[in-house]
């Protein structure tokens, strides 16, 4: 009987620690139609981390690739070629522009609030990500997620963020139709 507590204890315990280390909300209601007329717009960078949200596009284009999707990323802006920080609302004002200009209709979006490592002996990775799909000529969000995860010492932030963006996207629901 103590066996079957104390086993029943340390699972309850197990199940908390482990769910203090991710927080995600998503919107699920939304099913958009898979196929062409897709973009990947940047990502705004709101973190400390120089460039953080190029980090989390590259992640989010291979986690849209896996499910399926092949958005059309947004050209790379010359303009802050070498600087350490970009001006990330004109660098997506521009992007969204480019995607009307271009007649897509769907842009996948959003904002990385934190990047880095908790101080202390392990240094573990901590992350934080919003994403939205955008219907790019209205600007109207469709879907919406986000979400915090914290990782072991071990691993890098972005091994962390790429299992929080896969995460997000699960709930993403797409259809076969084409966007045409």
């Amino acid at each position: 009987m103590r066996r079957t507590v104390l086993r029943a204890m340390l699972a309850l315990i197990t199940g908390l620690l482990l769910a203090g280390c991710s927080s995600v909300e998503v919107e699920r209601d939304a099913t958009l139609p898979a196929g062409r007329g897709w973009a990947l717009l940047p990502i705004v960078n709101h973190s400390q981390a120089p460039r953080a949200g190029e980090r989390v596009e590259a992640l989010v284009e291979t986690a849209l690739h896996v499910r399926g999707l092949d958005p059309v990323h947004y050209p790379a802006d010359s303009d802050h070629t070498g600087m350490l920080i970009p001006d990330e609302e004109q660098r997506f004002r521009k992007a969204l522009s480019w995607a009307r200009r271009e007649g897509l209709r769907f842009g996948v979006t959003g904002t990385v609030e934190e990047w880095r490592y908790k101080s202390g002996l392990d240094g573990e990775p901590a992350v934080g990500i919003s994403l939205r799909v955008i219907d790019i000529p209205t600007g109207r969000v469709l879907w919406a997620a986000s979400g915090a995860r914290s990782g072991w010492g071990y691993e890098s932030a972005s091994g962390t963020a790429g299992k929080l963006v896969r995460q997000l996207l699960k709930g993403l629901k797409l259809t076969r139709a084409t966007a045409d």
